[in-house]
């Protein structure tokens, strides 16, 4: 399960330090990284939705740290929150007193307790949600949800806000996956929680192509609200980059993936976080781009802000999102184009101790060279990963034109 954790502190190599650990933690982490100063402080109404860990550096500019950690504490259903500071003994009490998850001293880092510390948070805060009607009979006796006309088989994956599971529907028996909300409207972060549910599936419900995951149904009642979607049970695209993969299947899946970024791109939804392990397989052995988490309207400003947020996973993130740059269309097709060389060649284009050095090398090292028998497609690759956006493929259909 992907871990999305967020980084606020105005000190950038203490944020790069800090990707660098967390990206060993967990490879294939969403870092998103925010300066309060450059960026301003953040609001009264942010969530942290979306994220998994919150970490919080004693650098805020102008602001006590402080205040930021009771703004953060008084949010229903806020991630878990970590703090780096110099920890004295009555900062520990206030700490404590705040319900702060974890601390740290941002001078004297060991990774193996950072590590152990955080993996514990997210086992406690990704136990089974405790569902408000299940003392009354209404639920199952190991906390799942009773939804009407679907027999839940298995938890596939479950967050502060969400569970997603595969379900059997009772006519017909045929498998779906539902994303089930954790939270009623009327309880802990409620409405909020809602709103975000509801968005996450009129963005993607009215998309209609074989190369995006399908959404069959919304469902609201006085219990829950579930988001019906096909099951995909080839596994994903990471999985089969492991065993290595043709020539010819890279180029198939190239197609196919550009083909859904066309659809995708054309209703005005930008997805910012496209890597393999977002892209699945069913089993006539099509694919489809899932995980729309990160995406949103090219029409609509960042949650919080476009200045100083990084999003994504730092191995296919393009060097404008990976300096928290104003990201388009054309930031996917970077992505796109890091996927192609890692399905022609078996691994990554760019390699480094830490994101931070990775993100880099997105913006600053030249285009990576492919193997000689791979050299025809070198100039495709060429256009797929141009540092500068005005020198990439403009639009994905492009790529199935080169092709």
């Amino acid at each position: 399960m992907t871990v999305h954790v967020m980084i606020i502190d105005a000190h950038a190599e203490f944020r790069a330090l800090l990707m660098h650990h967390l990206t060993t933690i967990w490879d294939d982490a969403v870092i998103s990284v925010y300066d309060p100063v450059s960026a301003g402080h953040l609001p009264a109404e942010f969530s942290g939705a979306g994220n998994d860990i919150v970490i919080l550096g004693s650098k805020q500019g102008d602001r006590e740290p402080f205040e930021a950690l009771q703004q953060f504490k008084r949010v229903p259903g806020f991630p878990a929150l970590v703090y780096f500071g110099d920890i004295r003994p009555e900062e520990r009490a206030r700490l404590q007193k705040l319900g702060v998850d974890a601390w740290f001293s941002r001078s004297r880092l060991d990774h193996e307790e950072l590590s152990s510390t955080l993996n514990r948070i997210l086992r406690t805060r990704r136990q089974p949600a405790r569902w408000h009607r299940q003392d009354s009979g209404d639920g199952n006796p190991d906390g799942r949800p009773n939804i009407k006309g679907y027999r839940l088989l298995d938890r596939l994956a479950v967050s502060d806000f969400s569970s997603v599971y595969l379900a059997e529907r009772d006519t017909g028996g045929s498998r779906v996956v539902l994303k089930v909300l954790s939270r009623v409207p009327d309880l802990d972060d409620g409405f909020d929680a809602f709103d975000r549910f509801l968005r996450e599936y009129e963005l993607i419900a009215n998309l209609n192509h074989p190369g995006v995951i399908a959404i069959y149904d919304l469902g609201v009642s006085d219990d829950y609200a579930h988001i019906v979607m096909e099951h995909l049970p080839g596994g994903s695209l990471r999985e089969r980059l492991r065993h290595g993969v043709s020539e010819s299947e890279a180029l198939s899946y190239l197609r196919q993936i550009a083909d859904a970024l066309v659809q995708i791109h054309s209703v005005g939804i930008l997805h910012r976080d496209l890597k393999p392990g977002n892209i699945m397989f069913r089993a006539d052995g099509s694919l489809a781009v899932i995980d729309f988490g990160l995406a949103k309207r090219l029409k609509l400003e960042a949650a919080i802000t476009g200045t100083g947020e990084i999003f994504g996973t730092p191995y296919y993130m393009s060097p404008e999102q990976g300096h928290g740059d104003r990201v388009d269309t054309r930031s996917d097709i970077y992505s796109l184009g890091v996927i192609f060389y890692e399905l022609l060649t078996g691994r990554k284009p760019y390699a480094g101790t830490s994101a931070m050095g990775i993100i880099y090398q997105h913006r600053n090292a030249p285009v990576p060279t492919l193997p000689k028998q791979l050299s025809r497609y070198q100039p495709l690759l060429d256009k797929l990963m141009a540092k500068r956006t005005d020198q990439r493929m403009q639009i994905a259909a492009e790529i199935s034109e080169w092709l």
